[in-house]
């Protein structure tokens, strides 16, 4: 955890807005937070930097980030434990991801979609940002 300078006046997640699988699991999150308790925030907003300079843009690209009203950021697995406590349509899940000892295991499943989130749904809509297909070799 991080201690920023900024006391946002809601929890506010940040997250890959050039993601189109951080995209959908946030437009799921916003249907889950029924009592608009966050805010949600792409890290490519330049409003990230100039509120959170103390949050590395590399961790930023890495997870997602949900900063408390008392400037605590959490990120990856312990942001999704936070939102587990903080939103009631996400209870059920709050006992599962806090028993004793299982933070291991939810950090390196987090890590493992968030390494992966690219390959599982494309990063963009408009195809700019796909890797380019190999061209095969017509010269032989």
């Amino acid at each position: 955890m991080i201690q920023t300078a900024t006391r946002p006046d809601h929890d506010t997640v940040l997250y890959d807005g050039q993601c189109r699988f951080c995209r959908s699991q946030i437009a799921l999150l916003r249907r889950l937070d029924v009592f608009g308790a966050l805010r949600y925030t792409s890290l490519h907003d330049e409003q990230v930097a100039r509120d959170f300079p103390e949050l590395p843009q590399e961790r930023l690209r890495e997870e997602m980030v949900v900063v408390d009203r008392a400037g605590t950021a959490r990120g990856g697995a312990e942001a999704v434990r936070y939102l587990s406590r903080r939103l009631p349509l996400l209870w059920p899940l709050a006992l599962p991801l806090h028993l004793p000892g299982s933070l291991p295991i939810w950090r390196s499943l987090y890590a493992l979609v968030a390494r992966n989130r690219y390959r599982i749904a494309g990063r963009c809509d408009d195809g700019s940002c796909r890797l380019p297909q190999a061209t095969p070799d017509r010269s032989r």
